[in-house]
């Protein structure tokens, strides 16, 4: 996973792009993708109609209407192979689709609904569909542009170059499926989507900007002098736009400070920034830097992961489910991520103008709040399956040696509850000893 994914190596956040939450956005998104590769397929053909055309009026112009001859000839040849496959590709998009939904809803019901997002975002999935729907298109745009004259010395354009670009689009569609086949079975083991959960959540860590608020700095904070509301529809809020929210500081010469954490709901009235150093920014510079929306995403929300990491484990411990392996697989993975940000500044983000000045203070989640929502609802679920028990010790007791002393006290709390919990509920001494044995496998 790279060097980036171990104990204290997490990257360092770059300085945000101004596109990057339209980016994020349009990756939420399902019909982005298609849409562009149909337009610009619009284009490709009529660039290739004409250079079909152009070759034509050559020939004709040299009078070689024996090329033009044997030109039409494979242009008739490819026609029944375009035909073909214009047929051919709507019956093959729904095979892509019916997979689609087959591997979602297995995925939504037996992981978490919450990871039906991977399935959104997948690139290969966008692609496939991409492709498929591009093909169909341009197919259909080659038929048109078949003649229905014979004689080489009447026809105007001969769509030899479009067909052969029709079967190159044929050929990459074929690639592309067996890819996107691959993938789908991919994200439906379970293994595959925690890695993936995972990745993302150290990316989102990695995108934060690192250090600690000075002395100087937490005294030119100043008082806070004005708030901003949210004026918007309700909803979680999903990221901020930080390059426009430095931007607008700068020019009233103040410090925003956002007051709920990204992934909080609001409703109409919530205040979202306290201002520092003089008055708000004026309410339209700052109503388009505030995404809300129905879903939490990993743009800047890297506690969305542990979110998605401990549904999991909890669904598997359901009694619908039972499948304590898959909670020991989550557990590793929450261990994994907590183990690389122990070491890690947990204060409030700041982000800063091209002079270094702090103009906005984003909250992240402290360390007591990811240990909570690491280990509390799986540990209260835990009681009574010895295999979850015991990878539960070996985590904590593993995070409590890497962790700093600061923040060891919620370790040994939730160890300490955990123990409390074995001992009350299992009455035979030796199944208490051999739940509470810790072991990094769970059971071997």
């Amino acid at each position: 996973m790279g060097d980036w994914m171990t104990t204290g190596g997490l990257r360092e956040g770059r300085r945000p792009r101004a596109l990057s939450p339209w980016r994020e956005h349009l990756r939420d998104t399902f019909w982005f993708a298609p849409t562009a590769a149909m337009m610009l397929v619009f284009v490709v053909w009529a660039v290739a109609t004409e250079i079909d055309t152009a070759i034509v009026d050559a020939l004709r112009a040299e009078r070689d209407y024996d090329t033009l001859d044997d030109m039409l000839g494979l242009a008739d040849d490819a026609k029944a192979v375009v035909t073909v496959v214009s047929s051919a590709m709507m019956t093959f998009i729904g095979v892509v689709f019916s997979i689609s939904l087959v591997a979602v809803q297995m995925a939504s019901g037996q992981f978490s609904p919450r990871v039906v997002r991977i399935f959104v975002r997948s690139r290969i999935t966008k692609a496939t569909f991409a492709v498929f729907l591009s093909t169909f298109l341009l197919s259909l745009l080659v038929l048109t542009s078949y003649e229905g004259h014979a004689e080489a010395r009447y026809v105007t354009s001969i769509p030899l170059v479009q067909s052969v670009l029709t079967l190159t689009m044929l050929g990459l569609s074929l690639l592309l499926f067996v890819l996107y086949v691959n993938q789908t079975l991919r994200l439906m083991r379970i293994s595959h989507v925690i890695d993936r959960i995972t990745r993302e959540a150290f990316k989102a860590v990695a995108r934060m900007p690192v250090g600690r608020p000075t002395g100087e700095e937490e005294a030119a904070l100043g008082p806070e002098t004005a708030r901003v509301v949210h004026h918007g529809r309700a909803g979680v809020l999903r990221d901020v736009d930080i390059a426009r929210l430095v931007r607008a500081a700068r020019q009233e010469g103040v410090v925003l400070r956002l007051l709920p954490r990204i992934g909080d709901f609001v409703v109409p009235g919530t205040p979202l920034f306290a201002v520092h150093g003089g008055p708000a920014p004026a309410g339209r510079s700052l109503s388009r830097t505030v995404s809300v929306g129905v879903d939490r995403t990993f743009h800047q929300d890297f506690a969305f992961g542990l979110r998605q990491l401990s549904d999991i484990g909890l669904r598997a411990l359901s009694a619908a489910i039972n499948d304590p392996t898959t909670a020991v697989q989550a557990i590793d993975r929450i261990v994994q991520f907590l183990a690389a940000v122990a070491g890690r500044p947990l204060d409030p983000a700041l982000h800063r103008d091209r002079r270094g000045n702090v103009r906005l203070v984003q909250p992240v989640p402290g360390w007591t709040e990811l240990i909570d929502l690491g280990f509390a609802e799986i540990r209260g679920c835990a009681v009574g399956t010895p295999q979850v028990t015991r990878r539960l010790v070996a985590g904590l007791d593993d995070l409590a040696a890497i962790a700093p002393a600061d923040r060891r006290e919620p370790l040994l709390r939730h160890r300490a509850l955990l123990v409390e919990a074995v001992e009350r509920s299992v009455s035979e001494a030796s199944d208490r000893a051999f739940a509470l044995r810790p072991d990094r496998q769970g059971i071997g």
